[in-house]
């Protein structure tokens, strides 16, 4: 989870989460290589004294900064295509969790089993226990085998809603009368906490998610 004066990317829960690290540390190098190359040309220009007033096109230098900015975006892009086609590939789900977004909470069904299926709700602060997470604590908690591929399924009851959860690197939109899907795969056991991530209406602050990653 989120935790104060943390100014990164939370800790990597999933393998899915690591290669988007790497890619936000690739583009974030190739970005601030930029930035001084740009700066130090501006440095450069605005303080020297050389002038030359009969230069009216430079073609070399237009083919070089036509063909530097394609191999940048060329180091970029490819990384990138990467990444969207491992989060749409799903690889032989063991477990199958269905999801369903209402004003204001969640409920879940395990698919795979008959009759298993709950309501997720917010506990209010007034019920918090002294441990618990103020805004982040829900009364049933989704639990889940780590080292196990999980297809979850996701939709809305009533308006558009966005099932997240940042440490797995997971973010489906939740649209009513369409199903959407995506897998995850967690590598530690532990709490990991998410929200509502599309604004749904005057409690869309109050709908958490919580999933429990159990090493057996």
């Amino acid at each position: 989870m989120a935790t104060w004066s943390n100014l990164g990317l939370q800790d990597s829960a999933s393998p899915l989460m690591e290669q988007l690290n790497f890619f936000h540390d690739h583009t974030l190098l190739i970005l601030i290589m930029i930035t001084i190359l740009v700066g130090y040309l501006m440095f450069m220009l605005f303080f020297n004294k050389f002038t030359n007033r009969f230069l009216l096109h430079g073609q070399t230098i237009e083919i070089i900064w036509t063909i530097l900015p394609a191999i940048v975006l060329m180091f970029i892009a490819l990384p990138s295509l990467r990444i969207l086609y491992l989060l749409d590939e799903i690889n032989s789900p063991a477990i199958t969790l269905k999801t369903i977004g209402h004003q204001w909470y969640w409920s879940y069904e395990y698919s795979d089993f008959l009759n298993l299926e709950f309501d997720s709700y917010m506990v209010p602060t007034n019920e918090l226990e002294t441990n618990g997470f103020r805004l982040l604590d829900v009364d049933n908690r989704i639990v889940l085998p780590m080292n196990t591929q999980v297809r979850i399924l996701v939709t809305a009851a009533d308006v558009l809603h966005s099932w997240t959860i940042p440490a797995l690197g997971v973010k489906v939109d939740a649209t009513p009368g369409r199903l959407n899907q995506t897998n995850f795969l967690m590598n530690r056991p532990g709490l990991f906490f998410g929200q509502c991530s599309e604004i749904c209406g005057a409690n869309h602050s109050f709908m958490p998610i919580v999933l429990e990653s159990s090493p057996t």
